[in-house]
Order: C-alpha cells, then sequence, then structure tokens
C-alpha cells in the first residue's frame, strides 16, 4: 500500500471505531512495555476498544507516525481525534482528564475508574 492508501485505512479505521488504540502486540501480548500500559490503563477504564498491531504492518507502523505526525507507538484515538502516546494517557487517566474526554465524547466506561 502506498502511504496515501495506508493514511485512508487509518482514517477509515478511527472513523468507525470510538475508540482506536494502535499498538505494538495486542491487549493480551502486548511486545512493549508502553503499549501495555495503554492496554491495562483501557482495561481498567472498562472502555471497548479496536486495537491495531502495527507489527503486523509494516505500512501501518511508519503510516501512524506520519498520519498523527507523532513519533512513537502506542497511539490513541478517542471520536476520531488524536489523544497522545503512552505517557500522556497515563497522565491525564491519573488526573481524570482521560475520563472527562470520554464523558464529553459520550464514551461509556468504568465510572468508578473516577474515584481513583
Amino acid at each position: 500500500m502506498s502511504e496515501q492508501e495506508v493514511h485512508d485505512w487509518i482514517r477509515s479505521t478511527v472513523a468507525q471505531n470510538d475508540v482506536v488504540l494502535f499498538m505494538k502486540g495486542t491487549p493480551k501480548f502486548p511486545q512493549c512495555g508502553f503499549s501495555g500500559q495503554v492496554a491495562q490503563i483501557m482495561e481498567y477504564l472498562g472502555l471497548e476498544y479496536k486495537d491495531v498491531n502495527v507489527l503486523d504492518d509494516m505500512g501501518i507502523r511508519d503510516g501512524i507516525k506520519s498520519f498523527s505526525d507523532w513519533p512513537t507507538i502506542p497511539q490513541l484515538y478517542v471520536k476520531g481525534e488524536f489523544v497522545g502516546g503512552c505517557d500522556i494517557i497515563r497522565e491525564m487517566t491519573q488526573v481524570g482528564e482521560l475520563q472527562e474526554l470520554l464523558r464529553s465524547k459520550n464514551v461509556p466506561f468504568n465510572e468508578q475508574s473516577m474515584l481513583a
């Protein structure tokens, strides 16, 4: 696939799913610590999300970086919007900002995570 075709696929995937996590590996078998941390946060929040293992396709692995203009993986998208990578997601969750973002976008999550 050309870079444009990869970007079109990413754009479509992000548009068709409320929450998308581009990661190395899978939620059950992450292939890097940062991807594993974000997958754990998603589980903690009780989020339903689409995961994309970038290790399955080098075009997507490279394409997601140019698509978002963000150099690292994992990358989280909520309702089509790029939210950030591991450090940003972890910090947002700790202070309740990610939960507020999910609420504002009407994405269901475990409200008990707000009490942490």
